[in-house]
């Protein structure tokens, strides 16, 4: 009888060393998703989608439908795993490798095509950037996002150059015979930062491709394109690009393995005490 108490305590250390473990790992992503996908829902709120069902036509390229679905994922796989350990709950447990498994055969698939298929993800990107532009003035998230591309990231201005600002209605060249300030110009965000600039000028794009523009506009904008300059990036960083893709992909495989260990020391003291 003593040797059998012993046993049920050790097996009882290993099985709650796993438990927590996957329980405390998993509360944090369920927080965060909770939170990421609350920030997409109010994104959504501020920008009236919900009453305004016409916006709804460029769902796909939208950053607050993106958080959405991201938080979503992530708050659905964390709660998997976060309430499955702590209430030993082996079909949650089940659910949680499952939804590990599937992610990262997604995450290699995408990432075996995207090397395949180099082409026509470059050709993808271009579509997108496109309608990111087309667009510009009308969603404010879409135009923070190519904002914080152009200036904040890449410094490019433009899909292959400051041309392709042309796509656009008020940046279009002809727009200036309705009045268009920006006509012939660029946004702000394609502006090269000055010496000694404090405050950001916001009309520094204006009239820059016009053909009697009277400065230097290599030192005004960038006239690199995003395309070029994101290939440029991630050359320059392929390695801690490729680290990051297998740290996450190691991450998800050791949820596995520590998801199918708890469920098998559940089912083993069930087993052991006839439950």
């Amino acid at each position: 009888m003593p040797s059998n108490r012993k046993y049920r305590r050790d097996h009882s250390e290993v099985s709650c060393c796993l438990k927590y473990l996957i329980f405390g790992f998993n509360v944090i992503f369920w927080l965060t998703g909770l939170g990421i996908m609350a920030v997409g829902i109010w994104a959504w709120t501020e920008k009236d989608t919900f009453s305004n069902l016409q916006r709804l036509t460029n769902v796909a390229l939208d950053p607050a439908f993106i958080l959405i679905v991201a938080g979503a994922v992530t708050f659905i796989i964390g709660f998997t795993g976060c309430v499955g350990a702590l209430r030993e709950n082996t079909v949650l447990l089940s659910a949680y490798a499952i939804f590990l498994a599937i992610l990262l055969l997604l995450e290699m698939t995408a990432g075996i095509l995207g090397f395949i298929f180099k082409d026509w993800i470059k050709q993808q990107a271009t579509g997108g950037f496109q309608a990111f532009i087309v667009h510009y003035r009308d969603d404010p998230d879409q135009q923070n996002l190519i904002d914080w591309i152009q200036e904040g990231w890449l410094q490019c201005c433009g899909i292959e150059g400051p041309k392709d600002w042309d796509r656009n209605i008020y940046f279009n060249c002809s727009s200036a015979e309705v009045g268009s300030r920006e006509a012939c110009g660029v946004p702000f965000s394609c502006c090269k930062p000055q010496p000694n600039e404090i405050i950001k000028n916001k009309q520094c794009g204006y009239d820059v491709r016009k053909p009697d523009y009277n400065y230097d506009v290599a030192k005004i904008i960038n006239d690199k394109g995003c395309l070029p300059a994101g290939e440029e990036w991630l050359e320059r960083n392929l390695l801690i690009v490729a680290g990051v893709a297998v740290g996450v992909a190691f991450l998800q495989i050791l949820g596995i393995c520590f998801a199918q260990n708890l469920r098998a020391d559940i089912f083993a003291q069930k087993s052991k005490w006839g439950r």
